[in-house]
């Protein structure tokens, strides 16, 4: 079992489920299903929807299922890491404001998706390194 990839998914569970918290997501009463008019932000800062709290919820219970083998643990770290890498494009390429801003992502989200997408490769590759 990969403490690393156990790490990585404990703390996307812990931020899907803040997400559906009140006071810990501000503006709780404007969070809706998905889509651009989703006004709260977790921790005041980053924009959430019901969809996009799924997302690192789902990344979660993966990841908990992959850590179990070393080479299940590198395939979350290191795939999961691409996939935020591409939420980071789909954040840059995407107009905030259009109808294709479905998740929802604001500026904080994208810095966020490439930190998480960056340190989940690293972290995949510095620890299937053999030792």
């Amino acid at each position: 079992m990969s403490t690393a990839a156990v790490a990585v998914a404990v703390l996307f569970l812990a931020l899907g489920v803040l997400g559906f918290i009140p006071d810990i997501t501000s503006r709780f009463d404007d969070l809706r299903l998905a889509g651009q008019h989703s006004g709260a932000r977790l921790f005041g800062v980053f924009e959430v929807s019901v969809l996009h709290n799924l997302v690192p919820l789902v990344s979660g219970v993966g990841g908990l299922a992959l850590a179990r083998t070393a080479s299940g643990a590198r395939t979350f770290l290191i795939g999961g890491g691409a996939v935020y890498l591409v939420l980071w494009v789909y954040g840059l390429a995407i107009e905030q404001d259009s109808a294709a801003n479905f998740l929802p992502v604001n500026d904080a989200d994208n810095w966020l998706h490439l930190g998480l997408g960056i340190g989940m490769i690293v972290l995949g590759v510095l620890t299937g390194r053999r030792r």
